[in-house]
Protein backbone atom coordinates (compact mmCIF):
# COMPACT_ATOMS: atom_id res chain seq x y z
CA UNK A 1 0.00 0.00 0.00
CA UNK A 2 1.07 3.43 -0.50
CA UNK A 3 2.08 5.23 2.56
CA UNK A 4 3.00 8.79 3.42
CA UNK A 5 6.69 9.02 4.73
CA UNK A 6 6.77 10.01 8.65
CA UNK A 7 8.85 13.14 7.32
CA UNK A 8 9.40 15.65 10.57
CA UNK A 9 7.86 18.69 7.66
CA UNK A 10 4.21 16.44 7.89
CA UNK A 11 4.49 15.85 11.03
CA UNK A 12 5.31 19.15 12.05
CA UNK A 13 2.53 20.64 9.46
CA UNK A 14 -0.41 18.48 11.13
CA UNK A 15 0.97 18.59 14.30
CA UNK A 16 0.72 22.51 14.28
CA UNK A 17 -2.84 22.69 13.03
CA UNK A 18 -4.44 19.81 15.66
CA UNK A 19 -2.19 21.72 18.68
CA UNK A 20 -3.75 25.19 17.09
CA UNK A 21 -8.01 23.78 16.30
CA UNK A 22 -7.52 20.41 18.39
CA UNK A 23 -8.74 18.22 15.33
CA UNK A 24 -7.69 18.35 12.19
CA UNK A 25 -9.06 16.19 8.95
CA UNK A 26 -6.06 14.61 6.91
CA UNK A 27 -7.96 13.49 3.28
CA UNK A 28 -7.22 10.89 1.60
CA UNK A 29 -4.43 9.00 4.29
CA UNK A 30 -4.94 5.47 2.83
CA UNK A 31 -6.37 3.58 0.21
CA UNK A 32 -10.09 3.89 0.13
CA UNK A 33 -9.90 0.12 -0.82
CA UNK A 34 -8.03 -0.71 2.77
CA UNK A 35 -10.94 0.82 4.45
CA UNK A 36 -13.21 -1.22 1.93
CA UNK A 37 -11.27 -4.55 3.17
CA UNK A 38 -11.60 -3.97 6.96
CA UNK A 39 -15.24 -3.03 7.03
CA UNK A 40 -15.99 -6.47 4.67
CA UNK A 41 -13.54 -8.24 7.46
CA UNK A 42 -16.03 -6.56 10.56
CA UNK A 43 -19.45 -7.18 8.26
CA UNK A 44 -20.09 -10.34 10.35
CA UNK A 45 -19.21 -8.25 14.10
CA UNK A 46 -20.96 -5.81 13.01
CA UNK A 47 -24.12 -7.96 12.40
CA UNK A 48 -24.02 -9.85 15.74
CA UNK A 49 -23.29 -7.68 18.22
CA UNK A 50 -26.16 -5.98 20.21
CA UNK A 51 -27.05 -2.44 20.49
CA UNK A 52 -24.74 -0.36 23.65
CA UNK A 53 -26.46 -0.06 26.69
CA UNK A 54 -26.31 3.52 28.22
CA UNK A 55 -26.75 6.62 26.95
CA UNK A 56 -23.47 7.63 26.77
CA UNK A 57 -22.41 4.62 24.25
CA UNK A 58 -25.98 4.87 22.68
CA UNK A 59 -28.90 2.98 22.74
CA UNK A 60 -28.58 2.57 18.61
CA UNK A 61 -24.94 2.43 18.57
CA UNK A 62 -22.88 -0.67 18.18
CA UNK A 63 -19.40 -0.63 19.65
CA UNK A 64 -17.02 -3.62 19.79
CA UNK A 65 -12.95 -3.90 20.25
CA UNK A 66 -10.13 -6.31 19.72
CA UNK A 67 -9.89 -5.25 16.24
CA UNK A 68 -6.39 -6.58 15.62
CA UNK A 69 -7.47 -9.98 16.38
CA UNK A 70 -10.43 -9.64 14.24
CA UNK A 71 -8.90 -8.29 11.01
CA UNK A 72 -4.98 -8.19 9.66
CA UNK A 73 -6.00 -5.12 8.21
CA UNK A 74 -6.42 -3.16 11.50
CA UNK A 75 -2.85 -3.17 11.97
CA UNK A 76 -2.15 -1.09 8.75
CA UNK A 77 -4.29 1.63 9.67
CA UNK A 78 -3.22 1.93 13.53
CA UNK A 79 0.80 1.67 12.61
CA UNK A 80 0.09 4.15 9.91
CA UNK A 81 3.28 6.02 9.51
CA UNK A 82 1.90 9.66 9.50
CA UNK A 83 -0.21 9.09 12.24
CA UNK A 84 2.02 7.50 14.99
CA UNK A 85 4.69 9.81 14.05
CA UNK A 86 2.24 13.01 15.25
CA UNK A 87 1.39 10.72 17.95
CA UNK A 88 4.34 10.55 19.15
CA UNK A 89 5.39 14.32 18.48
CA UNK A 90 2.61 14.94 20.68
CA UNK A 91 3.19 12.81 23.56
CA UNK A 92 6.58 12.09 23.78
CA UNK A 93 7.06 15.19 25.58
CA UNK A 94 5.45 13.37 28.57
CA UNK A 95 6.26 10.04 28.67
CA UNK A 96 9.40 7.39 27.66
CA UNK A 97 6.76 5.79 25.37
CA UNK A 98 3.52 6.02 23.58
CA UNK A 99 0.70 2.97 23.69
CA UNK A 100 -2.25 1.84 21.97
CA UNK A 101 -5.19 2.80 23.76
CA UNK A 102 -7.95 1.27 21.87
CA UNK A 103 -9.54 0.04 18.82
CA UNK A 104 -12.85 0.27 18.51
CA UNK A 105 -15.60 -0.33 15.75
CA UNK A 106 -18.79 2.13 16.07
CA UNK A 107 -21.82 1.78 14.19
CA UNK A 108 -24.14 4.22 14.74
CA UNK A 109 -27.92 3.62 13.33
CA UNK A 110 -30.69 5.48 12.46
CA UNK A 111 -32.76 7.34 14.82
CA UNK A 112 -29.53 7.26 16.91
CA UNK A 113 -29.50 10.61 19.49
CA UNK A 114 -26.57 12.83 19.18
CA UNK A 115 -24.11 11.84 21.85
CA UNK A 116 -23.59 14.11 24.77
CA UNK A 117 -20.02 16.55 24.57
CA UNK A 118 -17.45 14.68 26.76
CA UNK A 119 -13.65 14.78 26.82
CA UNK A 120 -11.66 11.62 26.39
CA UNK A 121 -8.80 12.84 28.90
CA UNK A 122 -11.64 12.49 31.63
CA UNK A 123 -11.70 9.50 32.00
CA UNK A 124 -7.81 9.56 33.73
CA UNK A 125 -8.94 12.60 36.14
CA UNK A 126 -5.63 13.59 36.15
CA UNK A 127 -4.19 17.59 36.17
CA UNK A 128 -6.38 19.98 33.03
CA UNK A 129 -4.50 22.19 30.92
CA UNK A 130 -1.17 21.02 31.08
CA UNK A 131 -0.22 18.33 29.41
CA UNK A 132 -2.02 15.63 26.38
CA UNK A 133 -2.94 12.36 27.36
CA UNK A 134 -4.26 10.51 24.29
CA UNK A 135 -4.59 11.37 20.70
CA UNK A 136 -7.59 9.79 19.12
CA UNK A 137 -7.97 8.93 15.22
CA UNK A 138 -12.05 8.60 13.52
CA UNK A 139 -11.21 5.64 10.82
CA UNK A 140 -14.83 6.40 8.32
CA UNK A 141 -15.83 3.17 6.67
CA UNK A 142 -19.19 4.61 5.39
CA UNK A 143 -19.27 8.15 4.38
CA UNK A 144 -19.53 10.50 7.51
CA UNK A 145 -21.75 13.55 6.89
CA UNK A 146 -23.98 15.60 9.15
CA UNK A 147 -27.29 13.95 8.43
CA UNK A 148 -25.89 10.30 9.48
CA UNK A 149 -23.96 11.30 12.47
CA UNK A 150 -20.45 12.71 11.75
CA UNK A 151 -18.93 14.02 15.10
CA UNK A 152 -18.98 17.53 16.25
CA UNK A 153 -16.22 19.25 17.27
CA UNK A 154 -15.67 22.62 19.58
CA UNK A 155 -12.45 24.18 17.65
CA UNK A 156 -10.20 25.46 19.82
CA UNK A 157 -11.82 23.43 23.41
CA UNK A 158 -8.51 21.78 24.09
CA UNK A 159 -5.27 22.18 26.53
CA UNK A 160 -6.15 24.92 29.11
CA UNK A 161 -9.50 25.91 27.41
CA UNK A 162 -10.82 22.57 28.97
CA UNK A 163 -10.77 24.73 32.21
CA UNK A 164 -13.21 27.04 30.87
CA UNK A 165 -16.86 26.40 30.78
CA UNK A 166 -17.77 24.14 27.93
CA UNK A 167 -18.77 26.08 25.00
CA UNK A 168 -22.68 26.34 24.04
CA UNK A 169 -22.11 26.75 20.54
CA UNK A 170 -19.45 26.99 17.32
CA UNK A 171 -19.23 23.12 16.97
CA UNK A 172 -18.10 22.22 13.45
CA UNK A 173 -19.36 18.78 11.98
CA UNK A 174 -16.51 16.67 10.21
CA UNK A 175 -17.60 15.28 7.11
CA UNK A 176 -15.47 12.37 6.08
CA UNK A 177 -14.94 10.11 2.85
CA UNK A 178 -13.69 6.25 3.71
CA UNK A 179 -9.38 6.88 3.16
CA UNK A 180 -9.81 9.99 5.37
CA UNK A 181 -8.81 10.18 9.15
CA UNK A 182 -10.36 12.53 11.74
CA UNK A 183 -7.40 13.18 14.59
CA UNK A 184 -8.60 15.20 17.72
CA UNK A 185 -6.79 15.55 21.10
CA UNK A 186 -7.99 13.96 24.09
CA UNK A 187 -8.82 17.75 25.35
CA UNK A 188 -10.77 18.41 23.06
CA UNK A 189 -14.70 18.71 23.24
CA UNK A 190 -16.77 16.40 20.73
CA UNK A 191 -19.48 14.05 20.71
CA UNK A 192 -21.41 11.81 18.01
CA UNK A 193 -23.68 13.58 15.50
CA UNK A 194 -27.68 12.15 15.64
CA UNK A 195 -27.95 9.85 12.97
CA UNK A 196 -31.28 11.50 11.33
CA UNK A 197 -30.57 9.48 8.26
CA UNK A 198 -32.22 5.84 6.93
CA UNK A 199 -28.46 4.45 6.54
CA UNK A 200 -26.02 3.28 9.22
CA UNK A 201 -22.76 5.30 10.06
CA UNK A 202 -19.54 2.74 10.76
CA UNK A 203 -16.09 3.35 11.73
CA UNK A 204 -13.34 2.64 13.68
CA UNK A 205 -11.55 5.20 16.41
CA UNK A 206 -8.47 4.28 17.49
CA UNK A 207 -6.46 5.82 19.93
CA UNK A 208 -2.30 6.79 21.10
CA UNK A 209 -1.73 7.72 25.08
CA UNK A 210 1.12 8.52 27.10
CA UNK A 211 2.80 4.84 28.27
CA UNK A 212 2.48 5.38 31.51
CA UNK A 213 -1.33 5.67 31.59
CA UNK A 214 -3.82 2.02 31.98
CA UNK A 215 -5.83 2.00 28.72
CA UNK A 216 -9.14 2.60 27.77
CA UNK A 217 -9.14 -1.31 26.06
CA UNK A 218 -7.28 -3.90 28.53
CA UNK A 219 -4.51 -4.82 26.12
CA UNK A 220 -3.29 -8.02 27.58
CA UNK A 221 -6.88 -9.80 27.63
CA UNK A 222 -7.98 -8.45 24.18
CA UNK A 223 -4.68 -9.82 22.58
CA UNK A 224 -2.85 -12.47 25.09
CA UNK A 225 0.64 -13.65 24.16
CA UNK A 226 -0.91 -16.53 21.88
CA UNK A 227 -2.23 -13.49 19.95
CA UNK A 228 0.56 -10.85 20.73
CA UNK A 229 2.85 -13.31 18.97
CA UNK A 230 1.38 -13.18 15.69
CA UNK A 231 2.26 -9.50 15.51
CA UNK A 232 4.93 -8.12 14.69
CA UNK A 233 7.27 -6.92 16.74
CA UNK A 234 6.76 -2.72 16.15
CA UNK A 235 2.64 -3.53 17.21
CA UNK A 236 3.39 -5.67 19.73
CA UNK A 237 5.41 -3.17 21.33
CA UNK A 238 3.01 -1.06 20.86
CA UNK A 239 0.18 -2.67 22.31
CA UNK A 240 2.21 -2.89 25.75
CA UNK A 241 4.25 -5.62 25.44
CA UNK A 242 7.41 -3.68 26.07
CA UNK A 243 8.19 -1.89 29.26
CA UNK A 244 7.98 1.98 30.08
CA UNK A 245 11.20 3.14 31.71
CA UNK A 246 11.33 3.41 34.65
CA UNK A 247 10.39 -0.63 35.47
CA UNK A 248 6.80 0.22 34.49
CA UNK A 249 4.54 -2.82 32.80
CA UNK A 250 7.24 -5.63 33.83
CA UNK A 251 6.96 -9.24 34.10
CA UNK A 252 9.07 -10.94 36.65
CA UNK A 253 11.09 -7.89 36.65
CA UNK A 254 11.43 -8.11 32.96
CA UNK A 255 10.24 -6.55 29.42
CA UNK A 256 6.92 -8.21 28.67
CA UNK A 257 8.48 -9.21 24.78
CA UNK A 258 10.19 -11.91 26.81
CA UNK A 259 6.48 -13.75 27.07
CA UNK A 260 6.57 -13.25 22.75
CA UNK A 261 9.14 -16.72 22.43
CA UNK A 262 8.29 -19.98 21.22
CA UNK A 263 9.17 -21.11 24.69
CA UNK A 264 8.31 -20.16 28.40
CA UNK A 265 10.53 -18.43 30.08
CA UNK A 266 12.28 -20.09 32.98
CA UNK A 267 13.02 -18.27 36.13
CA UNK A 268 14.23 -14.71 35.50
CA UNK A 269 16.65 -12.13 36.98
CA UNK A 270 14.49 -9.07 37.64
CA UNK A 271 16.70 -6.01 35.19
CA UNK A 272 16.65 -2.13 35.79
CA UNK A 273 15.07 -0.64 33.15
CA UNK A 274 15.90 2.97 33.65
CA UNK A 275 15.82 6.18 31.88
CA UNK A 276 19.44 7.52 31.28
CA UNK A 277 19.56 9.96 34.04
CA UNK A 278 18.06 7.87 36.63
CA UNK A 279 20.72 5.04 35.68
CA UNK A 280 23.30 7.96 36.33
CA UNK A 281 22.31 8.78 39.09
CA UNK A 282 22.27 4.96 40.73
CA UNK A 283 25.55 4.27 38.94
CA UNK A 284 26.48 7.81 41.19
CA UNK A 285 25.10 6.05 44.18
CA UNK A 286 26.72 2.33 44.04
CA UNK A 287 29.92 4.17 43.19
CA UNK A 288 29.82 6.72 46.60
CA UNK A 289 28.89 4.04 48.78
CA UNK A 290 32.27 1.63 47.19
CA UNK A 291 34.83 4.26 47.66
Amino acid sequence: MKTIPKTNSLVDRWTERLLAEGFCVIPDLVPRELVERLDADLAADFAETPFCEGRFYGERTKRFGRLLARSRHTAELVLQPLVTGIAERLLLPWCDRIQLNLTQAIAVHPGALAQMPHRDQDMWQGPVGEIEYLLNVMWPFTRYRRDNGATRLWPESHGPRALLPDPQSGETVAELEPGSALLFLGSTLHGAGANRSTEVRRGMVTGYSLGWLRTYENQFLAYPPEIARTFTPELAALIGYRQHRPNLGNYEGRCPSILLADTEPGPLAAADALRPHQRKAVDAHAFEQAA
